[in-house]
């Protein structure tokens, strides 16, 4: 038996009082049974030109931390401490009235604009050279979103010329002029943003988007027939449009694109923590519809190929809070959407994590939204310090062990009553073997609020011998969360009492808590 490290927890911080433990919950691993590869993709995250995420986010001339470029390396060190791979640009719905053209060249002939997106005012001070720029320092790879909104197929060959064509071109050679020789190399493009909302600057029907989707698609590969493209899927699974809006789409599109888009963003709600913390049966069900719809369109149209989804908005966001707010009056960089996250939001948002690993053969790039100050892990003041907030933890943890083959988990879990999804499992819970090293990380979410989990794992197969760690995210405030002058009230602790024993992983969850649990 391998016990792991004692908890970092003082006696007063444990409950007295913690209720009997609930059922017991189990699960069985074995190699011969994987979902799929993940593919690292699946870290990504989004840097828009929304609030703060870019102005006094990543980029801050002056600061102190700043380097020669105007980037707060104190934020650099923070993101590459998180792990992000792909990093998806400029936006969402502020792409949809962007002149990519604006932010190139001399910075200071670059000119201002009104953002309608964000009714703010944009100074393109920060642009697609500087976006490559922070790229390569934080390791990241390109996601770049085409305005399909206000513009169209020209636009987006032009800036597509301007970022990948080597040179001997009008384009490329104003590239090679504003101080990058080498070309960008953008793979991966999104053929505008959200275009079945409203809200969105330029929206369109499925039709009409279906078409110019396709007709740009198109373009894009006579430049190069090896282009990445993401078409618009619905903006949630709420839509009154969905479903419908991707078979449309697809009809147009499906041989000229790779991935459909999905977004979804989560809160609390009236008071109604049990179906918070139950918000991945939704993410869960949102991609095993889109799914269904795209390998129906895929039969329809006899098609041998698979499309493959793109999670690229994803997040606990309140809303509701944010539609409360006066409406910025056209200010530069002002604060919004900066949600201050608790230990339950950290738990959900580990929860929709797993929603993503478990369905790793089909969703393959997926972007956390945002990446800083922006509903964000990271969180920044002008001129001051850089912090983490409590959904930093469950993110950086799976992009570093969670990388490898996902194992099938089909856990036979107690279950309680929920009003927005019925009886879900107490359990939540996803594993991933790493065949380089050997090891196998288990990702579990205890759903229950006050009771804590028993849970055993059969290890059937896999040659692991010893805990390397079990890490928890918990605490017994629900509502506690770092802040600008407490940054490092929430952290992860050492679980006690996790064993091995005859092939079989025993351990108690806390009550509402993420779980990390190491095995070599």
């Amino acid at each position: 038996m391998q016990p792991t490290t004692p908890s970092n927890r003082t006696p007063a911080e444990t409950p007295a009082d913690t209720p009997a433990p609930a059922p017991p919950a189990r699960f069985t691993l074995d190699p011969a049974f994987a979902v799929g590869d993940v593919d690292p993709r699946v870290f990504g995250s989004f840097v828009e030109h929304l609030g703060r995420c870019v102005y006094t986010g990543i980029y801050e001339p002056g600061h102190a931390t700043a380097d020669e470029a105007g980037l707060r390396t104190d934020v650099l060190e923070l993101i590459r401490e998180l792990g992000v791979t792909v990093i998806r640009y400029p936006g969402g719905n502020f792409v949809s009235g962007y002149k990519w053209e604006d932010g190139v060249g001399p910075v200071d002939e670059r000119p201002r604009r009104l953002d309608l997106a964000w009714r703010s005012t944009e100074t393109n001070r920060f642009g697609l050279g500087e976006y490559i720029d922070f790229l390569r320092k934080v390791d990241g790879e390109p996601m770049m979103a085409l305005n399909l909104g206000t513009r169209g197929v020209a636009e987006a060959l032009e800036l597509q010329e301007y970022a990948n064509f080597p040179s001997g071109t009008a384009l490329s050679d104003r590239r090679a002029a504003h101080g990058d020789k080498d070309p960008y190399d953008i793979r991966l493009w999104c053929l505008g943003n959200e275009m079945d909302g409203p809200w969105q600057t330029g929206h369109k029907t499925a039709e009409e988007y279906g078409r110019l989707a396709a007709e740009t698609a198109r373009a894009m590969r006579q430049i190069d027939p090896d282009v990445q493209l993401v078409a618009c899927g619905s903006s949630s699974q709420s839509m009154p449009t969905f479903a419908e809006w991707e078979a449309t789409v697809l009809q147009e599109a499906y041989e000229l694109v790779d991935y459909i888009s999905l977004h979804a963003y989560y809160e609390e709600l009236d008071g109604d923590r049990d179906s918070f913390l139950a918000s991945a049966v939704d993410m869960e069900s949102f991609i095993e519809n889109v799914v269904a719809t795209c390998d129906h369109v895929g039969a329809r149209l006899k098609s041998k190929k698979k499309i493959n989804l793109s999670f690229d908005e994803w997040n606990v966001w309140y809303q509701t809070r944010f539609q409360g707010e006066e409406p910025p009056n056209w200010d530069e960089a002002p604060r919004l959407l900066e949600d201050n996250y608790s230990v339950t939001d950290a738990v959900v948002f580990g929860s929709l994590l797993i929603a993503l690993l478990r369905h790793a053969d089909r969703v393959t790039v997926a972007c956390l939204a945002q990446l800083v100050n922006v509903i964000a892990p990271i969180m920044t003041e002008p001129g001051g310090p850089a912090w983490k907030q409590t959904t930093f933890f469950p993110f950086a943890q799976a992009s570093r062990y969670g990388r490898g083959r996902v194992l099938q988990v089909s856990v036979d879990s107690p279950t309680h009553e929920t009003a927005k999804y019925g009886e879900v499992p107490l359990l939540h819970a996803t594993a991933v073997a790493d065949e380089e090293t050997g090891e196998v990380t288990v990702f579990a979410v205890n759903r229950d609020q006050t009771r804590p989990l028993p849970l055993a794992v059969d290890l059937h197969g896999l040659s692991v011998s010893r805990i390397v760690e079990h890490s928890v995210l918990a605490d017994a405030d629900p509502e506690a969360r770092n802040t600008l002058t407490e940054p490092e009230r929430v952290t992860p602790h050492a679980a006690t009492g996790t064993a091995l024993d005859g092939g079989v992983l025993r351990t108690t969850l806390e009550p509402m808590s993420w779980n990390v649990i190491r095995l070599a």
